[in-house]
């Protein structure tokens, strides 16, 4: 009896009168889909084709709620803190509505043993971790994002802000979650995995065909998808950006399913996505043999 063929987490939906959702980047032999759309109304869609879930892993990094007319330093001047309408606050409560309306969803597409993790500042994390102790979930781990050269505090009213903290979770407290304690013991010299990484800020060739105002490391996700994933897994991410996670999760031959509202952040991810592809592909020679 033939294998009956898996299906593809594939969507495709007419454009709606606010939001595009539509897949506007496909690679079925790398295992690359990626949607520019409102990651409510995609994860919706997702729910109702996969009910018993379908991703290994979720990365996040949702908005921090940091464009509210406050001052930060960039290249050594003063500048103004507005990422863009999506990161305005709208008051605390309407913040954590939204953190449980994504987060729900999120849960709903993990498979019974998948993982998420989501990466904020103070200004968001705690109502992170709240809504995922409201949902069921069972919280792993919190990880402390050290950065080796910050920004300085303008103000000098407060302690400069080096780090970032990334919530690890399970689906729920039934959940068998996937920990390559292996992997990570020997990327640390043999001793166990701490939860304080010390990782410096994208350099320029992570930039070279743009920059998102809070784009992370590629060697931050290479660690998150190596620790809780395996070989040829699938991955999501919702808020997207310039797919930092689909660039790990392509070196590292995972599948990726992302999303971006904001049509600069597709093009971006676009380029970031297509180079990785065409990377990972001349790592191997004609016979599929790594090269040297």
């Amino acid at each position: 009896m033939a294998k009956k063929k898996k299906k593809s987490p594939m969507i495709i939906r007419e454009d709606s009168e606010c939001f595009p959702d539509k897949c506007v980047f496909r690679d079925d032999k790398i295992g690359v889909w990626f949607y520019h759309a409102n990651c409510i109304e995609l994860m919706d869609m997702l729910i109702e084709k996969y009910p018993e879930g379908e991703f290994d892993m979720i990365f996040a990094d949702p908005p921090y709620f940091l464009s509210n007319g406050g001052i930060t330093c960039y290249a050594g001047k003063m500048v103004k803190v507005d990422k863009g309408q999506w990161d305005q606050s709208h008051g605390p409560e309407i913040n954590h509505q939204f953190n449980i309306a994504w987060l729900s969803r999120c849960q709903k597409i993990l498979k019974p043993n998948g993982t998420i993790w989501v990466s904020g500042t103070h200004h968001v994390i705690y109502s992170v971790g709240y809504a995922m102790q409201q949902l069921g979930m069972k919280i792993l781990n919190d990880i402390t994002w050290e950065k080796p050269n910050p920004p300085p505090n303008l103000s000098c009213r407060y302690f400069t802000h080096s780090t970032e903290t990334i919530i690890w979770a399970a689906k729920n407290e039934k959940s068998k979650h996937c920990y390559n304690y292996e992997i990570m013991r020997q990327i640390n010299g043999g001793r166990q995995m701490k939860s304080v990484w010390l990782f410096p800020a994208p350099n320029s060739d992570e930039k070279k065909f743009g920059k998102h105002p809070t784009q992370k490391p590629v060697r931050l996700l290479e660690r998150i998808i190596m620790a809780s994933t395996k070989e040829g897994e699938i991955i999501f991410d919702p808020f997207a950006g310039s797919s930092t996670t689909g660039v790990a999760a392509i070196k590292l031959k995972r599948k990726f399913v992302g999303c971006e509202l904001e049509a600069d952040f597709v093009s971006l991810s676009l380029k970031r996505l297509k180079n990785a592809i065409e990377e990972r592909i001349s790592s191997f020679d004609f016979s599929g043999v790594i090269k040297k």
